[in-house]
């Protein structure tokens, strides 16, 4: 995946293996020790990481750019505020 021209560039986070709520937790360190607009590619396989990276993009106010699965590995794109 390539990042747009408005973004910094994409970082890697894989959670394979991790529960909730440690996907997320990981997610929210990585992007708070990121620059502003960096966008961070987060692999997951809890399924309810579905759930979790959506709610906690709109309640940290970074942006979910794209959510895919790919077999059991969910995708998450997000930009950080």
């Amino acid at each position: 995946m390539n990042a747009s021209d408005d973004d910094i560039e994409d970082e890697l986070l894989d959670t394979g293996g991790l529960l909730c709520p440690l996907p997320v937790l990981k997610a929210r360190k990585r992007l708070a020790s990121a620059p502003p607009g960096t966008v961070l590619l987060v692999r997951a396989t809890d399924p309810a990481s579905v759930i979790d990276f959506p709610h906690f993009c709109e309640q940290s106010g970074h942006q979910l750019l794209e959510q895919s699965k790919h077999g059991e590995v969910f995708e998450f794109r997000i930009r950080r505020k």
